[in-house]
């Protein structure tokens, strides 16, 4: 594992230290590898939302759903009475 020097300031540093004082983190590195994971998953979601938002503009003009015919569809689709 790499290790990385990080300068805080004094209110951070002692935030820190009080979240891995605690019983889900076992030390700094913990609680800072943590923050990282959570960060890099709220971006991977944040891409696929964009990327499906793209997906919509892109398909063309919007059309109307009608949900009882969307619904008989799907019961027929799949022997649903």
């Amino acid at each position: 594992m790499a290790t990385m020097n990080v300068s805080l300031p004094d209110a951070m540093k002692a935030w820190v230290e009080r979240q891995a004082e605690g019983e889900r983190y076992g030390n700094a590195s913990d609680y800072i590898r943590d923050l990282i994971r959570k960060d890099q998953e709220r971006k991977e979601a944040l891409a696929l939302l964009q990327a499906a938002v793209a997906e919509g503009i892109e398909s063309g003009a919007p059309q109307v759903f009608d949900a009882q015919t969307f619904k008989l569809r799907m019961r027929a689709r799949h022997g649903v009475r």
